[in-house]
Parts: structure tokens; C-alpha cells; sequence
């Protein structure tokens, strides 16, 4: 009985060790259909980098080791968000772990370092530049939601810089690319005991069109996050649009911020090899999304709390789904590359 007792105790404080993707999975509500997406959002920034020429085992490498070091980026990131924004979750999000007391912030603090030292080692094995990237991203990431965005009174702090977290993705790809696989020799920039950097103007102008598309996108749903969270922020102190400007206001400049990345999709479009696939269902995404602004825009104060949460929600459907249309059109690219099929 006494030994009985003991396991009990074990399987009940250990849970999350022993089980860790049951609890992941069952920690946030991220649908499968998500959690995919991320897959095919990380992988395709390499792919895009790449080009469309034949594959090798070293750019398959290069793909899946920014995909592991991303993934883990990811839950990192979200973890230590929840242990930073337990206050804040608290108010507005009383079902997440820590305010529900499904675990403690000691335990989830061990799975945080766990996956932010896996970003790490596997920024490193892509090269030197990934794993400063990953690691400059993480000390941002760490003093941004612990200290810097309720310390900093300047208006809508909070969201201006947040989304940078999302840039890494469109950088990390790139330099993955430019470091450990070459396409061009036009720039080259060698710094002592990092490796060499090789890329071409060409190169950096479609990096720049995807950071930009990357902020936009993600700050478009962030917005409208902001409005349903606005009460939590509004008493921690916590500088968002919503706090700064107000409900109206925030709901005009996160439909901008939408309408900007729209154009930069159709700039990426031009500027890069990807097929008229990618730009037909883009538009397509873009203007249904643009629907659901519609009745933003025309709600008042009361009704914009309620559906705020659903406009974000598709705004970020929207900048997973952009990125997964990437991937999608380079692999039919590929397939019709290696069948000798051109259109």
C-alpha cells in the first residue's frame, strides 16, 4: 500500500517528464492542423532560400534542422511566456496551466530550459549564425516578457517589438542557407572565427519582403488579441495598441497592418520563383480574411471584446496558411522541375 502510495505520488509529480508531448498537447488548444503547419512554415523558408534545383542530401539536412531548432524555438518561446504573463493569464486566461494549477512554475521552468537548450544545440549544428540567431532571439525574448514590455511605458511597446520573435523564422531559414549552402557569391562577408556569409542583393531584398510580410502578419493578429486581453493588460500596466490608443483605433491599424502584409505576399510573389499557385490562393486568403475585419471595423466597444478573439484567430490562420503556400508551391515547382514540365 505504502509502495502504492509512492508511485501514485511519483507518476503525479513527475507526469510531465515521463509524458511530455501528452501534456504538450494538451496544454494550449493547438490544433493538429497547426501544429502541421508549423512544419511546413519552418521548412519552407530554406526551400525558399534554396531555389529550384535538385536536392542533395545536404539541403534535406539543412530542412530539418532548421525545422527541430524552430519547433523548439516555438515552445520555448510559449512556455516562458506563460511563466513571465502567469499575472496577466490569470485575469484572461484562467484555463492555462499555471493560473489552473494544472503544473508549477518550477516545473514548467524545467521544461522551458529543455526545449530552449534543444534550440540552441540544433541552431548550432545548422552553423555558428544560427546559433546566434536563436540565441540573441531567446536573451530578446527573456528580458522582453520579464522585464522590458511592463517596464517600458512607450506607447503599445508590448506589440511593436513582440512580433520581431516571428522575424527569426525568415532570417533563420535565409542564413541557414547562406551559410551552410551557398546559392550565390555576389556578397560575401567573412568575419574571424564565424563562418562565411555568401549571398547576392537579390537575396537579401526577398529576406527583407519576408521580415516585413513576418511583422506584419503576426502583428495584425496580435492586435486583436490585444483588444480581448485589453482588461488583464489594462491593470498590469502592459503597453499594447489596445491600452494606448483604445478599441476603435487598435481595430483600424491592426486591418493596415493586414492590408500591408497582403501587398508584400504579392511583392514576395514577384520577386521570387514561386508558382501562380501561391498567388491565386493568397488573394484568395486575403480577401476572405478581410471579410471578418468588415465586422470588426463596424462594431462598437463591447461587441469588438467578442470578436476580436475570432478575427485573430484567422489572421494568424492566415500568416500559417501564407507560409504553408510557399512550401507548397516550391514543391510543385520541384515535382514539375524534375519532370521537365514547364508553364
Amino acid at each position: 500500500m505504502a509502495n502504492q502510495l509512492v508511485c501514485n505520488n511519483y507518476n503525479k509529480n513527475y507526469q510531465f517528464l515521463i509524458r511530455p508531448f501528452e501534456f504538450l498537447s494538451t496544454w494550449r488548444d493547438l490544433p493538429a492542423y497547426e501544429l502541421t503547419s508549423y512544419i511546413l512554415m519552418f521548412a519552407s523558408v530554406p526551400m525558399l532560400a534554396y531555389g529550384i534545383k535538385p536536392y542533395n542530401l545536404e539541403i534535406l539536412r539543412i530542412i530539418i534542422l532548421t525545422v527541430i531548432t524552430l519547433y523548439s524555438g516555438f515552445f520555448a518561446v510559449l512556455i516562458w511566456n506563460d511563466i513571465t504573463d502567469a499575472d496577466i493569464d490569470t485575469i484572461v486566461h484562467p484555463d492555462r496551466p499555471i493560473p489552473s494549477g494544472k503544473i508549477s512554475k518550477k516545473k514548467f521552468f524545467a521544461i522551458a530550459l529543455v526545449f530552449s537548450a534543444m534550440t540552441l544545440i540544433f541552431g548550432l549544428l545548422t552553423s555558428i549564425w544560427g546559433l546566434i540567431i536563436v540565441g540573441l532571439a531567446a536573451l530578446f525574448v527573456a528580458f522582453h516578457n520579464k522585464y522590458l514590455k511592463k517596464m517600458i511605458k512607450f506607447p503599445a511597446y508590448s506589440e511593436i517589438f513582440t512580433p520581431i520573435q516571428w522575424t527569426v523564422v525568415a532570417i533563420f531559414g535565409f542564413f541557414a542557407i547562406w551559410t551552410a549552402l551557398p546559392q550565390s557569391n555576389e556578397i560575401i562577408i567573412s568575419l574571424p572565427i564565424f563562418s562565411c556569409i555568401s549571398t547576392s542583393g537579390s537575396e537579401i531584398q526577398i529576406l527583407i519582403l519576408l521580415v516585413a510580410f513576418t511583422y506584419f502578419a503576426d502583428n495584425a493578429h496580435d492586435l486583436p488579441e490585444g483588444i480581448r486581453d485589453y482588461e488583464g493588460d489594462l491593470k498590469q500596466g502592459v503597453k499594447t495598441y489596445a491600452t494606448s490608443f483604445g478599441l476603435k483605433n487598435t481595430s483600424i491599424i491592426s486591418f493596415t497592418m493586414f492590408f500591408i502584409s497582403g501587398l508584400l505576399g504579392i511583392l514576395i510573389f514577384i520577386k521570387t520563383v514561386l508558382s501562380p499557385i501561391f498567388m491565386i490562393f493568397f488573394i484568395l486568403l486575403w480577401f476572405y480574411i478581410m471579410t471578418y475585419y468588415y465586422k470588426l471595423l463596424r462594431a462598437d466597444d463591447k461587441k469588438k471584446i467578442d470578436i476580436a478573439p475570432i478575427v485573430g484567430r484567422k489572421v494568424y490562420d492566415y500568416f500559417l496558411m501564407s507560409y504553408n503556400l510557399i512550401f507548397f508551391a516550391i514543391i510543385v515547382h520541384l515535382i514539375l522541375f524534375y519532370y521537365n514540365i514547364t508553364i
